[in-house]
Formats: C-alpha cells, sequence, structure tokens
C-alpha cells in the first residue's frame, strides 16, 4: 500500500494501524517513493538487505534488486524468499 505525505500526516493513526495489522506501507512524495513504514516484526528482514545494499554486496534504485557480482555467504533468508513474502 502506497501514501502521500499529506494524506499520511492527516490520517497518521490509520495507517499505524494498518501497518500494526501486518501491512507494509510507501510513503510517496510527488508520486514517487521516498519511504517505508513496516512492521517491526519484518524489520530485521529488511536490515539484511540495507546493509548488503550499504557494504555494495548488492545495488538497489527502487526497481527489482540487482545481485553482486561476487558470491556472498549470508545466514538467514534469502532475499528471492523475502521478496516472495512481501508479494503475498
Amino acid at each position: 500500500m502506497s501514501v502521500g505525505i499529506r494524506e499520511l500526516k492527516n490520517k497518521l493513526s490509520y495507517y499505524l494501524e494498518r501497518v500494526k495489522g501486518g501491512e507494509s506501507l510507501a510513503v510517496t512524495e510527488h508520486g514517487r517513493t521516498i519511504a517505508y513504514i513496516l512492521p517491526s516484526e519484518k524489520a530485521p528482514q529488511y536490515e539484511s538487505l540495507v546493509r548488503m545494499v550499504r557494504e555494495d554486496l548488492a545495488t538497489w534504485k527502487g526497481g527489482k534488486p540487482q545481485g553482486s557480482t561476487q558470491p556472498v555467504k549470508m545466514k538467514g533468508k534469502p532475499a528471492s524468499k523475502i521478496v516472495l513474502e512481501e508479494r503475498r
């Protein structure tokens, strides 16, 4: 689900209830995603993906994530499984 900044500000409690219910929220500005709000139980999965991008092990520019040219050994769920879970 996505929401503009003004709408989020005006109905913050409503959207936070939806996030508490398990939905992820994309915050947009002029139609462009600038942030995500997600349930706290999903945060560790996203932290792993963000860390990979910061360490240049993967790249992401808002579309489909691109892998590294070097093999990476990581613990936890594969990124492909996390993406599939988010699509449900």
